[in-house]
């Protein structure tokens, strides 16, 4: 069942579904492997208060179309988003990828058109397919529900490593490939890096504003790799968060959130801060007992 908040548009692999909110300049959210748009769900509504917030389902992933004979490496999904983003009329724009999302902004933003670019846990230069990936590839779990559903359980408990999930949570991640197993394992076949062979090089040609956050304790991408993006990177901001692993919206989606809508704000907007009330802004790390140091008029009810 496609959330109502969700929209749908053809592109040349199928249909693609993707969730369309907020109003302003436009950022575009791509999820990994073997997430979907469900990975955003705590940072589009950041977001979405400033921004045009563009989080597609990628092909073959999420409830847009799984195709039994598409493509679905780095390239061509590169290609299915810019069709996506030419049909819904947006031209300039900044993108955040996570995984291999981020190979895929990446490659978005080497052919132009991006403002800004954030790359979270992110596939980059010849360390990708990992090589947990392609012993995955080699080995793919069986195409059956039982199969197919306790091969991301385990991805999902060994990406977080600080929490676990509800059960509505895993739903979110667990029900897309439900319905059809073995898209799984197309979408596990289809994880290549061509495109990314000359990063390094393309990516210190970038004068796009670009940041990096990354999980200290990242199971499948080293942070190591978060340091060598961002040697590559000129000028780009590096965010390493303890304690956390692949998947940091999860085990820090509110301070993610908050670090990609600020920088985008001055970095892809250009705005400065701009505070109502002058002086010093007091922080209180508990409640006052006195209602007016909360800026609370003492005789509203």
């Amino acid at each position: 069942m496609i959330p109502a908040a969700y929209l749908r548009a053809t592109v040349s692999a199928g249909e693609m579904t993707y969730l369309d909110v907020g109003e302003g300049p436009a950022v575009v959210l791509l999820h990994g492997y073997p997430t979907s748009s469900y990975l955003w769900r705590e940072i589009a509504p950041a977001l979405s208060a400033r921004m045009r917030v563009i989080a597609p389902d990628l092909i073959g992933y999420g409830n847009s179309e799984k195709p039994a004979n598409a493509d679905l490496s780095l390239r061509a999904q590169a290609g299915y988003v810019r069709e996506l983003l030419r049909r819904i009329g947006i031209e300039r724009y900044a993108v955040v990828g996570h995984g291999m999302g981020g190979g895929i902004a990446q490659l978005l933003t080497f052919q132009g058109d991006v403002g800004a670019l954030g790359l979270i846990d992110s596939v980059a230069f010849d360390a990708w397919p990992s090589p947990g990936t392609l012993v995955l590839q080699q080995s793919p779990p069986e195409e059956t529900p039982e199969a197919v559903e306790a091969a991301v359980m385990e991805w999902l408990r060994a990406a977080c490593a600080k929490r676990a999930f509800t059960v509505e949570e895993a739903d979110g991640y667990l029900d897309p490939w439900r319905a059809d197993p073995g898209a799984l394992v197309r979408a596990l076949r289809g994880l290549d890096g061509r495109g990314l062979e000359r990063s390094a090089e393309l990516l210190g040609e970038l004068d796009t504003p670009a940041f990096v956050i990354w999980g200290e304790d990242d199971a499948f991408l080293s942070c190591d790799l978060a340091e060598r993006i961002g040697e590559a990177l000129a000028g780009s901001m590096v965010a390493l968060l303890p304690g956390c692993g692949h998947l940091v919206t999860e085990d820090a989606g509110g301070t993610v959130a908050g670090l990609v809508q600020e920088f985008l704000r001055r970095q892809f907007m250009r705005e400065g801060h701009r505070n109502v009330r002058t002086g010093p802004v007091r922080v209180y790390l508990e409640r006052p007992s006195d209602p007016t140091l909360l800026g609370a008029d003492p005789d509203e009810d």
